[in-house]
């Protein structure tokens, strides 16, 4: 794939607070190969997807979002506004126009 892809991100839950409190993005991903250069990565999947949301949105506490490569339990991932588990979690392959819906599900007391 060496066309770029757009993408719509939406942050909830409290989520949004790591996102400078914007809830949604538009955003246009460049080829997978141009953003990964030193890699064979070909097209973007959710684990790519979160990489570079860590580089480019992520303004603050990334362990709050992130643990290791993925997202940190008591964050819902939605594909499309279904459950990222019915896609293959991290290694979906992201196909133009796709909504990521990120939703923490974490509440302070």
């Amino acid at each position: 794939m060496e066309n770029s892809l757009n993408i719509h991100i939406h942050f909830g839950g409290g989520a949004e607070l790591l996102f400078d409190k914007i809830k949604k993005h538009v955003v246009e991903l460049p080829a997978a190969r141009k953003y990964f250069p030193d890699t064979d990565i070909e097209k973007w999947r959710i684990k790519e997807l979160l990489q570079w949301i860590k580089d480019n949105l992520l303004k603050e506490r990334p362990e709050l979002f992130l643990q290791g490569d993925s997202v940190r339990p008591g964050i819902l991932v939605l594909i499309n506004d279904a459950d990222w588990e019915l896609f293959g979690e991290l290694e979906y392959e992201l196909q133009n126009n796709d909504e990521i819906t990120f939703i923490s599900t974490l509440h302070g007391g």
